[in-house]
């Protein structure tokens, strides 16, 4: 019997907008992220903040799957900040 390839962790971020009114229905999909809903502005947040935890992580060498929890809020955090 072949022995089972260990399974590698697959992590994504999910971003939802609660406060689109405008009748927009707003998607986006990237690498470890999917974005939907929001207003135009919540919406174009959320896609920074996506693309920049992402080169945060390539600057890192890491995956999201690597980063644990705290790593996670320090990375949004220095975003934000």
């Amino acid at each position: 019997m072949k022995a089972a390839k260990p399974r590698r962790g697959q992590a994504a971020l999910l971003g939802l907008g609660l406060d689109g009114d405008d009748g927009h229905t707003r998607l986006t999909r990237g690498d470890n992220f999917v974005l939907f809903g929001g207003s135009q502005e919540t919406h174009a947040v959320m896609q920074e903040t996506a693309v920049k935890v992402n080169e945060h992580l390539d600057r890192r060498g890491k995956r999201l799957e690597d980063v644990s929890p705290k790593e996670m809020v320090d990375i949004l955090r220095e975003i934000h900040d």
